[in-house]
């Protein structure tokens, strides 16, 4: 016996939610299958006396994530900055350097043009990149057969710049430069607002968190979608090959509907059987796109001890033995359940995955003992984490990632409906795409979609645009006149001529100092 809707939406996270709860409120019949116990997808805030809430998985927002700020704003969701009052750290060759600002100041004036290149050059790529067709770019072909490896070998002369953006790939996409797409990076990046927008704290991706955790959002969706939400039901059948389409879960619960969207990871699919068989470009897209490999990780202590040495909890960690890339002060706004929030990224949640619980926390104990100078990390009072590369109904965080030659061979398939079958989920984003925003975008995108495929809206309503958010306004990002047109280091080399290599660099030497950007040590 089979239940009857207008529309299937298969994954309950962010992305099936949003678009469920678009096209509930267009006044259609809509059911949510999720496979886990749960909601909220690859955002996952657990609840004990210990930690009164954390976010063990999606948990950032910041300025220009409008969507997903107007869905918290509707249910009541409040968020709190990060805390970046005090001074950041970047620990490198073993020591340990304050600095304040998105990104580490540098000492070496070749490191300093080699840096500041790497950053222009990026954003300046990612100028020529469409959000929505990235695969139409003038050098799509180019690019998408490089790595990433192999455009930080291309553009960085010096060994530091290349570690350091070694680290902005971890960091950004939990993969590796060599796994990834120049072409499909640079998008991603391009598409988050740019080099300084995704990696800034203050006015950027990691500005502000969730009161109470960012599961909050989905649940209260699913309390607003009155029981249309069934967990526990992972889709392993769409049949499409009579008048609707036949969705058939795995303890055999059959759904009727005239659409169905599909809102898990791309790789996912791979768990459903297709009939008809799915069109060849997609069925292949769909075994060549990876999730990125994360164990986030929290340590709790009974005060948060590094603001007293004026440091506000971020560390920026370059230490091939270090378990932890990035850290982010994680105490809750009112000073309370003081915490560190570390991510053990790509390569090294591969490492450490075989360890067990209590030797990675003792690892990153020590760790940030070291990068703080502080003998009271080593006892903490409550650790968790989540090792995301287990979680069989995500296969990794944050978002899956293109190798090279898929994003231009496969990537025009991404949102392409398949007959009745429409596509969400953060990947097919076209705005903070492998974010909650993404998410919200890329659900309601597929719910309009289907809107207008009924005739209820015109096409030109699909792609909505949405407006600011006035409680969480956007700065502009800037770059100076010297950070648009300061040499590279072999435009230097070429301008100055071997002889006056050495004056050059003093007067960069001379300039970086009094912009106070060199670090003494």
């Amino acid at each position: 016996m089979s239940s009857k809707h207008d529309v299937v939406v298969i994954g309950g996270g962010i992305s099936g939610l949003s678009a469920a709860k678009l096209l509930v409120e267009s006044g259609l019949n809509v059911v949510v299958l999720e496979a886990r116990d749960r909601v909220g997808g690859r955002t996952f805030t657990t609840r004990n006396k210990y930690v009164k809430y954390v976010d063990l998985g999606g948990a950032y927002v910041g300025p220009t994530q409008n969507r997903i700020l107007r869905l918290a704003k509707e249910f009541g969701v409040e968020n709190y900055k990060v805390n970046e009052d005090q001074r950041l750290i970047h620990h490198v060759k073993g020591k340990s350097y304050p600095f304040r600002g998105a990104f580490p100041p540098v000492w070496n004036p070749f490191a300093f043009l080699d840096y500041n290149n790497l950053w222009r050059t990026m954003d300046l790529m990612g100028k020529e990149i469409p959000k929505e067709a990235p695969w139409s770019a003038p050098h799509a072909e180019e690019w998408d057969k490089m790595t990433m490896k192999d455009l930080i070998e291309k553009l960085c002369w010096t060994e530091s710049a290349k570690k350091f953006a070694t680290l902005f790939v971890n960091v950004n996409v939990t993969s590796e430069p060599h796994e990834v797409s120049a072409l499909w990076f640079l998008w991603y990046v391009k598409q988050c607002g740019g080099t300084t927008r995704i990696f800034s704290t203050t006015n950027g991706g990691q500005e502000r968190k969730f009161v109470g955790g960012s599961s909050q959002i989905s649940e209260r969706m699913m309390d607003h979608l009155q029981g249309r939400v069934k967990l526990e039901s992972p889709v392993i059948r769409i049949d499409q090959s009579g008048d609707t389409v036949i969705v058939e879960t795995l303890n055999h619960e059959i759904y009727e509907a005239k659409y169905v969207i599909s809102a898990i990871p791309p790789a996912l699919l791979l768990k459903i059987h297709f009939d008809p068989e799915l069109p060849p470009l997609r069925n292949q897209l769909i075994n060549r796109v990876p999730m990125g490999s994360v164990i986030k990780c929290m340590v709790y202590y009974n005060e948060p001890f590094w603001r007293k040495n004026d440091y506000c909890g971020t560390m920026v960690i370059e230490d091939e033995d270090a378990a932890i890339g990035l850290t982010l002060d994680d105490t809750k706004p009112d000073g309370t359940v003081a915490a560190i929030m570390g991510f053990i990224l790509a390569r090294k949640s591969r490492r450490l995955a075989s360890l067990t619980k209590d030797e990675r926390k003792t690892k990153i104990c020590e760790l940030y003992s070291k990068v703080l100078g502080s003998e009271e990390a080593l006892y903490p009072v409550h650790y968790e984490e989540k090792n995301w590369c287990e979680e069989q109904y995500s296969g990794g965080c944050y978002t899956s990632y293109f190798p090279p030659g898929i994003m231009t061979q496969y990537g025009r398939v991404l949102r392409q409906p398949v007959g009745r079958i429409y596509f969400a989920g953060t990947e097919t984003a076209t705005e903070w795409s492998g974010y909650m925003e993404g998410a919200v975008q890329a659900g309601e995108r597929a719910a309009r979609e289907i809107l207008c495929n009924m005739g209820k809206i015109t096409a030109n309503e699909i792609w909505a645009p949405e407006p600011p958010s006035v409680d969480v306004p956007a700065l502009p990002i800037t770059t100076t006149f010297w950070e648009r047109n300061l040499p590279s280091v072999p435009g230097l080399l070429t301008l100055a001529g071997v002889s006056t290599i050495l004056s050059s660099a003093a007067v960069v030497g001379v300039f970086a100092y009094k912009k106070g950007l060199l670090v003494r040590s």
